[in-house]
């Protein structure tokens, strides 16, 4: 009796040391070490215009690293893959772009097995969300888009343009195009939205659907030339290019940044973290660095994010059975 005594008293003892033992563990977050915010891209496009601001935001309300790793290719897949099956403990992130949501059907569209699937990624938030915009270096001869359309006829398979990579969110919105146009373009993948940038700018393509961040300091110094964009109202940061809706195309395609984490990170992490990124957005100085990259904040938290995603999924799943699978030159 004596000894069941002492062991019921003991437990009552434990009890609290667990329970505080239990709280500091909840609170310590993000303090055990470095976060890593994957980027599944090469630095310079849109994810990684979001993502280095974001990362600065951070470390100043946590006071600790926020690593950005640069993991390219694949259209962002392997980047994606790498966080989807990171241990779900709050220290991976990834700062996706909407190809999240595309990459896993154009898999089964090829007759691929999906490197990862949207389940295996929880919407944290949605960060920024821009139309891409058509743009063409300013020494080619399609001031318009009636003018590039034309000329695609007249040439099919002939006018080149460059992307992130096979259905990423700088190659998807061009197929669009080519579908509701009637037009035939020749598609060149890079690895990333930076390199494909640096090819149009460097004369080995035409053409390129980009976020408005990456491109817009280029149209202002007049070495590309804007023709429309993917929004469903013109873009303020450049009010003098008319939507493709305005122009008698029905497109519209918006490549988004969101910051997501691997399935199955505790709650308590996922509310710190939320509540980490909604200070973040709400910074001055995030601000001003994403309207200097051209990217405005459009901020959704979690649950509101989690239904974008959800929507934008079912439509991009119909957009890539509609591309249907690409020929082995791409």
């Amino acid at each position: 009796m004596a000894i069941t005594n002492l062991v019921c008293r003991s437990v009552v003892f434990l009890i609290p040391i667990l329970a505080a033992g239990f709280s500091l563990a909840q609170e310590a977050y993000p303090t055990a070490r470095p976060v890593t915010m994957v980027v599944a891209f090469p630095p310079g496009g849109a994810a990684d215009l979001t993502a280095r601001p974001m990362a600065i935001s951070l470390e100043g309300i946590w006071k600790q690293r926020v690593i950005v790793e640069n993991r390219g290719g694949a259209s962002g897949g392997i980047g994606n893959a790498f966080v989807a099956r990171s241990k779900p403990d709050g220290y991976t992130l990834l700062m996706a772009l909407s190809s999240v949501t595309i990459l896993p059907e154009a898999d089964r569209v090829n007759g691929r097995s999906p490197s990862y699937e949207l389940n295996q990624l929880l919407p944290v938030a949605l960060v920024s969300a821009d139309p891409t915009v058509l743009v063409v270096r300013s020494e080619l001869p399609y001031n318009t888009l009636k003018e590039f359309i034309a000329a695609a006829k007249a040439n099919p398979g002939k006018i080149n343009y460059s992307s992130s990579g096979n259905y990423g969110a700088l190659h998807t919105p061009m197929e669009m195009l080519s579908l509701a146009a009637g037009i035939k373009l020749f598609h060149i993948p890079y690895q990333g939205g930076g390199p494909a940038v640096t090819a149009l700018l460097g004369g080995q393509v035409a053409a390129l659907a980009s976020g408005p961040g990456p491109v817009v300091q280029h149209i202002k110094a007049g070495k590309l030339r804007p023709l429309a964009t993917w929004g469903d109202k013109r873009h303020p940061a450049l009010p003098e290019v008319p939507t493709l809706k305005e122009l008698g195309v029905d497109n519209e395609f918006y490549i988004w940044a969101g910051l997501f984490s691997p399935v199955g990170v505790p709650d308590v992490v996922i509310r710190q973290l939320r509540e980490a990124v909604k200070q973040a957005v709400g910074d001055a100085q995030f601000k001003r660095s994403m309207e200097a990259a051209g990217q405005p904040v459009q901020y959704l938290d979690a649950p509101e994010f989690k239904t974008y995603v959800e929507k934008d999924a079912r439509k991009m799943a119909d957009v890539v059975k509609a591309i249907g699978k690409l020929e082995e030159k791409n």
